[in-house]
């Protein structure tokens, strides 16, 4: 038989395991809605999306999900990748 303690403990975990899931899943989609803007060349989806990803990469490091590292990462690359575009599409001024 398995203490009570150790029943309410698996239940907390559970709950706590798929909010980290959906909270970590919501956070992938976002990057992925970004990436997706970047390779169409649509500046302005790209910002907004870039915008919303550093809101839940900042949530979910400091909700302890995610490694704060692994968040300055992540948004450091996004940032880089969005400059590349900026860089690719302001005309060359002779």
């Amino acid at each position: 038989m398995i203490n009570k303690s150790a029943e309410k403990r698996e239940r907390q975990n559970s709950v706590r395991r798929m909010r980290n899931r959906a909270a970590k899943s919501t956070m992938r989609t976002a990057i992925k809605k970004f990436d997706a803007a970047i390779v169409a060349g649509d500046k302005d989806a790209a910002t907004s999306a870039m915008a919303l990803s550093f809101k839940l990469l900042d949530s979910t490091a400091s909700k302890g999900i995610i490694h704060s590292n692994t968040a300055s990462r992540k948004k450091a690359r996004l940032h880089a990748q969005f400059n590349k575009l900026n860089k690719d599409q302001t005309p060359a001024q002779a």
